[in-house]
């Protein structure tokens, strides 16, 4: 049998599943979809705002009908509105309107939907002490944290759009002496970062370690001692150059339209600055379906532009009041299809992934709205050590969570939060660039995602929606990414070296789970093995495609997050939240919960 034959016969199509905790039950004969009402263009938000009558103005994005592009300007502009700026990558454009005017903008034909232009925050937590010992997380990674000579990210460029970055020891210019501010206007600027969170994400992707350089005594296969030189606190990619796109003010929180011009800006002059992945460690509340999503609209933009783009799962898997896991909680662009969507673990301070879990205010699918399967894999991201932007408020605020090194004063910070996962996945991702750069043709942003998904090892009792595919494996990703050839023929078989399918962590062999979740299907066998349309540059992720010559694998299965009555019992917190007045018996009545009830705005503001 040949192996494309095999491919046919023995990569099978599953349903995910959801191992669902203990919460409410649901009636039946609820709603069919808890979708983006069809009877207006206002996203939940907006309609909130004009249904009870608020006072004032709201800022919004506007995308306009197909052509109508001026029209619905003139429009905005009649209905007593403001432009602010012209939104080219999406067709759009955000401005400011009394509230008082939605009606109008929503009857308007020139208009097709109206969004608000949501408060985008940092997806950062500062709960945990500075009093614990973090593993390597190189070592963590399956990488070799005692090599100087090893991976680095050499020649691949980042973009981070974040709260800019600051110079350091370990962020001391040269990779990291470019800066635009688009808060509020677009403009090159010296680096800085008065928040703090941007120096952080950029510091795990590609910090020098420098600041907490040391001597480490190892021993040879015959037992002989001998010292090597480590950076500690070292990222993952030390030699990338990063491109610091600041939307976040001082307070971790900025405008939807500011991220929608990093990321058009960062397409723009992607050939210019060499741009190949844009982090995004942020997010904003769901608050329409993705198709009408204009920040998720962008990210789609930058992939089809052949950027990969990183994104934040979101730090909302937990009821702040109960502490409850639930599921449901992901965000703003995390829902994108193409976006790799990124949730966290918490590896207990150490290498071994014996001991690793799904940290519990990670975000978990499925997506509101939408009912897709996110998150696509998850990382570290608890109790994560990297440069601290000394001038900045967050290190102000928080000096418990302050690292030094020596007798030197901190200059390092500890953090968690999905933020951080997503660093440690672009800074991973860089390495994969990095080893597929000896091949003409590069690999597409699909590819980048399936062979990071492939080479993923499973987290222990964790469900799909939980962790994806699994946790990011760089030692398996770096494999994969250095044997396949994307110039040869779809349908054929484009590995041009033999990988394991397993890595040693820790002195224990993990297998890969060599799974792909392609839109909310589950496939695996040896998928990766193969360069498949899927992986090309054209291909809308998770879209009906053709696998091989003759299978078509998009429609083969039910997708079980369609009806929220499949999933909705995973998706509520409890019953005081919703505010559903809800049974005795702690059943949940759907039909009191209609698709304008706010379930992650609030919770996303506190």
């Amino acid at each position: 049998m040949s192996r494309l034959s095999f491919l046919r016969t023995a990569v099978i199509t599953v349903l995910c599943t959801v191992t669902a905790p203990a919460l409410p039950v649901l009636k039946a004969g609820g709603p069919a979809n808890p979708k983006h009402p069809k009877d207006t263009k206002l996203d939940r938000a907006l309609a909130h705002a004009r249904d009870s009558h608020q006072d004032g103005t709201v800022d919004v994005i506007i995308t306009p009908a197909s052509g109508h592009h001026a029209a619905a300007i003139d429009k905005l502009l009649a209905h007593g509105g403001k432009v602010r700026v012209d939104h080219g990558v999406i067709d759009a454009f955000s401005g400011t309107i009394p509230v008082q005017s939605l009606t109008a903008l929503d009857a308007d034909p020139d208009v097709a939907d109206v969004s608000l232009d949501a408060v985008v925050k940092s997806d950062a937590l500062v709960e945990s002490s500075a009093d614990v010992s973090p593993s390597s997380l190189i070592e963590t990674l399956g990488l070799d944290g005692t090599a100087d000579n090893g991976p680095s990210g050499k020649g691949v460029t980042v973009a981070v759009v974040d709260s800019g970055v600051e110079r350091g020891v370990d962020l001391s210019g040269g990779e990291h002496d470019t800066q635009y501010d688009f808060s509020p206007d677009a403009q090159h600027v010296a680096p800085h970062d008065d928040y703090g969170h941007g120096t952080h994400v950029t510091g795990l992707i590609s910090g020098s370690g420098n600041g907490s350089q040391g001597r480490h005594r190892e021993f040879d296969r015959n037992g002989k001692p001998h010292d090597v030189n480590v950076r500690v606190y070292r990222g993952i990619a030390p030699k990338v150059r990063v491109v610091s796109l600041k939307v976040l003010d001082a307070n971790g929180a900025g405008q939807t339209s500011a991220v929608i011009n990093a990321i058009e800006f960062a397409v723009a002059n992607r050939d210019q600055l060499k741009i190949d992945i844009i982090n995004l460690s942020l997010g904003h509340p769901v608050y329409e379906p993705r198709d009408s999503d204009p920040l998720v609209q962008a990210v789609e933009a930058a992939v089809r532009a052949g950027i990969v783009v990183v994104v934040s799962a979101g730090n909302y898997g937990r009821n702040p009041d109960t502490g409850v896991e639930g599921y449901g909680g992901i965000t703003s662009p995390g829902n994108a299809r193409s976006a790799i969507t990124v949730g966290a673990v918490d590896t207990h301070d150490t290498v071994s992934r014996l001991d690793d879990d799904v940290a519990s205010y990670s975000s978990r699918g499925p997506t509101w709205y939408d009912g897709a399967a996110k998150p696509d894999v998850v990382a570290p991201g608890q109790h994560l050590i990297a440069a601290a932007a000394l001038n900045s408020s967050l290190y102000a605020e928080l000096p418990q969570r302050r690292v030094g090194w020596g007798n030197k004063a901190p200059a390092y910070l500890m953090l968690s939060g999905t933020s951080m996962a997503a660093a440690v996945t672009t800074g991973d991702i860089a390495l994969m660039l990095e080893a597929h750069d000896r091949f003409k043709t590069p690999l597409a942003p699909n590819a980048v995602k399936a062979l990071l998904e492939y080479s993923a090892i499973p987290v222990s009792g964790a469900d799909r929606l939980t962790q994806g595919s699994g946790e990011i494996n760089a030692d398996g990703a770096i494999a994969l990414a250095a044997s396949v050839d994307p110039s040869l023929p779809f349908g054929s078989w484009w590995l041009t070296a033999p990988v394991s399918e397993t890595s040693t962590i820790d002195g224990i062999s993990y297998a890969w789970g060599q799974t792909v979740i392609w839109g909310n299907t589950v496939i695996w066998g040896n998928t990766a093995e193969y360069n498949l349309t899927a992986w090309g540059q054209t291909v809308i992720w998770g879209n009906t495609v053709i696998w091989g010559n003759t299978v078509i694998w998009g429609n083969t299965a039910d997708v079980v997050w369609d009806n929220p009555s499949l999933w909705a019992t995973t998706v509520v917190w409890g019953n005081s939240f919703l505010d559903v007045g809800a049974a005795s018996d702690g059943t949940v009545d759907w039909s009191k919960v209609g698709p304008s009830t706010v379930v992650w705005g609030n919770l996303a503001s506190q």
